[in-house]
């Protein structure tokens, strides 16, 4: 976990929903083969490797939106603030309006995510000539979201968890006539051939070590889960 120190600061507030990491509430596709406590693990793990790439990124604020209570896990320098009832559209949108000035949101499913993959949307300059930041998924929604003006409208009705959830709300900000740049395109972290890719794609983090031991535990490469490395 990140080390205790000042956080950078920088213009744009960082925002994180997520759920808490409990059995059978979180990473229900990757059971089987994984268990639901062991799905909360790789959870939990995906969550923290987030939230320390959120404090070593360049943030005015930091904020945690999470439906559930905050555990051990959490380390210090983040707010916490709770998820509104609703869809995930409602949800997103909630989450921006406890923000105000430039707002970039992203989820717990990309574990791999590094403060230089956040960097273009967090820079002093990030916001000149732009309005908003667009991170694509791989699955067809979207990672990362920025506003220069948090307006909740924007999300609302945008139908979420679809193969085209990126491509509407890419519309949406198109419709509102927003100038849009995009950040990299990374792979959500939904099956468990998802996860090999993705731990593969970060070795060195919490959420690699916590497949690794639980993909041992299963046998190794002859378990129900090889991991590859490829």
């Amino acid at each position: 976990m990140t080390t205790a120190g000042p956080e950078p600061v920088g213009p744009t507030s960082l925002l994180v929903i997520a759920k808490e990491p409990l059995p059978g509430r979180v990473k229900t596709r990757l059971t089987p083969p994984f268990t639901p406590a062991e799905a909360a693990q790789l959870a939990e793990a995906a969550l923290v490797d987030t939230l320390d790439a959120v404090l070593a990124a360049p943030a005015r604020r930091r904020i945690l939106v999470l439906d559930g209570t905050a555990g051990a896990w959490l380390p210090p320098g983040i707010e916490v603030v709770p998820q509104s009832a609703g869809g995930l559209d409602e949800r997103l949108a909630a989450a921006f309006a406890e923000c105000t000035g430039p707002t970039l949101l992203i989820g717990m499913d990309t574990p791999q995510v590094t403060p230089e993959l956040l960097a273009p949307a967090l820079e002093p300059e990030a916001w000149r000539d732009c309005d908003a930041w667009f991170g694509p998924a791989e699955d067809g929604g979207f990672w990362a979201l920025g506003l220069a003006e948090p307006d909740p409208a924007l999300l609302r009705g945008v139908p979420m968890s679809t193969a085209a959830t990126g491509a509407a709300q890419r519309d949406r900000l198109a419709a509102a006539g927003l100038r849009v740049r995009q950040l990299a395109w990374l792979r959500d972290v939904d099956t468990a051939r998802d996860a090999e890719a993705v731990a593969a794609a970060a070795p060195g983090g919490r959420f690699a070590a916590t497949l690794a031991r639980l993909s041992r535990g299963a046998g190794g490469a002859g378990g129900r889960f090889p991991v590859t490395g490829r």
